[in-house]
């Protein structure tokens, strides 16, 4: 039959990860119209955008090409943002996914450095690798944002270099220009270590 991508609502101790649906629709708006200086190499959608990007989002799933997620407070019960897998990869077998990757994430200014992108990373992450097998997943930003690669970095996935002119530039003013994206990677010898490395981050945060 071969693998089909469909991810299952993830919950830690911080935030629940639960399937994208139109019912986070008045949640996304109010999480993304928070303050809006850290979004400048990420494309956020305005309160109008929503249902579009709602409508993209899920037809992309329905394709079998992206799972989307609403990021849900634990705390506060608040939508504070996105994620997704996306780009499976299988090689070796139509059953088996080798790769994916984790992108289309943002969060609410409120909910950055909370401890949420950890804890959702780590969640991505544990199901990836441990129930879904994969060999790698990959995480990619636009090469001049530094902040996100920060980020990246900070889960303990590794740089593996530039990809010129990879995707479109979400960038106000460049429209119509590609960027080059930073591509960082995790593979599955490397996650016991990182699986660790975040569980530590994310109990420090939580016993704030």
């Amino acid at each position: 039959m071969g693998f089909t991508l469909k991810g299952p609502v993830l919950e830690g101790a911080l935030v629940r990860l639960e399937p994208l649906e139109h019912r986070h629709a008045a949640g996304l708006a109010e999480a993304a119209e928070e303050n809006r200086d850290t979004y400048a190499f990420t494309w956020v959608p305005r309160t109008y955008e929503v249902p579009a990007y709602l409508d993209a989002q899920l037809a992309r799933a329905a394709a079998g090409t992206l799972a989307p997620y609403a990021q849900v407070s634990r705390a506060t019960g608040r939508v504070v943002g996105t994620t997704s897998y996306w780009d499976p990869r299988s090689w070796r077998s139509e059953d088996r996914l080798d790769a994916i990757e984790i992108g289309f994430t943002w969060l609410a200014a409120s909910a950055q450095g909370t401890g949420v992108n950890a804890e959702a990373k780590l969640l991505l992450l544990r199901h990836a690798f441990e129930e879904w097998g994969v060999a790698r997943v990959d995480l990619k930003t636009d090469a001049r944002n530094a902040r996100s690669r920060a980020a990246i970095e900070s889960v303990g996935a590794r740089f593996e270099g530039i990809l010129r002119n990879w995707s479109r530039s979400w960038v106000p003013g460049e429209e119509d220009d590609l960027r080059d994206s930073a591509i960082f990677s995790i593979t599955a010898s490397e996650w016991p270590e990182c699986r660790k490395r975040l569980e530590e981050r994310v109990a420090r945060y939580a016993a704030r």
